[in-house]
């Protein structure tokens, strides 16, 4: 997982949280231990036991209306107990304008102080949806994504196969194509995968024989996506290295990344195979089983019933002495 510092909170997210750093900026080198947020309502009325010091601290007009009806050694004293643990930052909703003493003790302990103007739900939910990206699992990923007719499918196989001209001739028919070479996925929630591709590479391509070509500029930009989510993988095999395969589609192989399963199919690669149509028909083929309709089991149940009307027929026959 990678490391998120408080300033780099502040810099990605100042314009979107609407954040004004108000005190302790020697804390913003700080890094974020925790994806949850806290509102330190039972710690400001002194009650510390199991406090969550490791969280970001987001304090409403609630919090704020308490601390104005102490006396001030009170509040001194609160302010000063709870800025003394390891805070990564503390966050004012609203615009609030805090008390003195609170940036007094913000510096003292280098404990970043912001002020938003967002209300304290949208900040929480707000952050709360970039905590959860910042500390989702990550893994990279030597493949090819593309989406295919609405439908998240992540090529593999060894180097040369084929992957990347496979993708080509998606782009050519109207696909779109997330990342090339170096897949990035991200796992969001429990089951949901979605893949990207780094800043630095974008939407390069290496074709062998022609080198770099850039799909963005040649395509345009209904030609690439930023990010999809996962839905199967595709797995891409010589023909020879097969020693067998699904011929029916009857079973479903599968794999996992990151905890998550998902479906494989298994495409041996020949000379002169057609692996675009072949994509879109597995596209296609997916989309039917999502909708409840596996046209392999179809098929299976009306062999079955077929074979048992023959037998029955035939049965009958052989009793008919006419």
């Amino acid at each position: 997982m990678e490391e998120y510092s408080v300033g780099q909170l502040f810099k990605t997210r100042k314009a979107a949280l609407e954040l004004t750093l108000l005190a302790g900026e020697s804390g913003l080198e700080k890094i974020l231990e925790s994806r949850e947020v806290q509102r330190p309502s039972m710690a400001l009325m002194g009650w510390l036991k199991g406090f969550a010091e490791e969280r970001i601290q987001v304090i409403g007009k609630t919090e704020i209306a308490y601390l104005q009806s102490l006396p001030r050694a009170k509040l001194r004293e609160i302010i000063e107990i709870i800025m003394s643990f390891k805070i990564p930052c503390v966050i004012l909703s609203k615009s609030i304008v805090p008390s003195p003493i609170f940036l007094e003790f913000a510096d003292h302990n280098s404990i970043p102080l912001f002020s938003s103007k967002l209300a304290t739900v949208d900040l929480i939910n707000k952050l709360s949806a970039w905590l959860d990206i910042a500390f989702a699992p990550k893994v990279n990923i030597h493949g090819t994504m593309m989406d295919v007719y609405g439908v998240g499918m992540l090529y593999t196989g060894k180097s040369g196969i084929g992957k990347s001209e496979c993708a080509l001739d998606l782009v050519e028919r109207g696909h779109r194509l997330i990342v090339d070479d170096v897949v990035e996925i991200c796992k969001h929630g429990d089951n949901v995968l979605i893949a990207s591709g780094s800043q630095l590479l974008g939407h390069h391509m290496e074709i062998r024989g022609v080198g770099i070509v850039d799909i963005e500029r040649l395509f345009g930009v209904r030609a690439v996506r930023m990010q999809k989510r996962v839905e199967l993988e595709v797995r891409l095999v010589m023909w020879g290295e097969l020693p067998e395969y699904e011929r029916l589609g009857i079973e479903t192989e599968k794999t996992t990344i990151l905890g998550v399963e998902l479906p494989v199919v298994t495409i041996p690669v020949s000379p002169g195979k057609n692996l675009t149509a072949v994509s879109e028909v597995v596209a296609m083929n997916h989309m039917l089983k999502i909708y409840g309709e596996n046209p392999a089991h179809a098929f299976v149940e009306r062999l079955n019933e077929e074979i048992r009307r023959k037998a029955l027929v035939q049965e009958y026959l052989n009793e008919d002495i006419e």
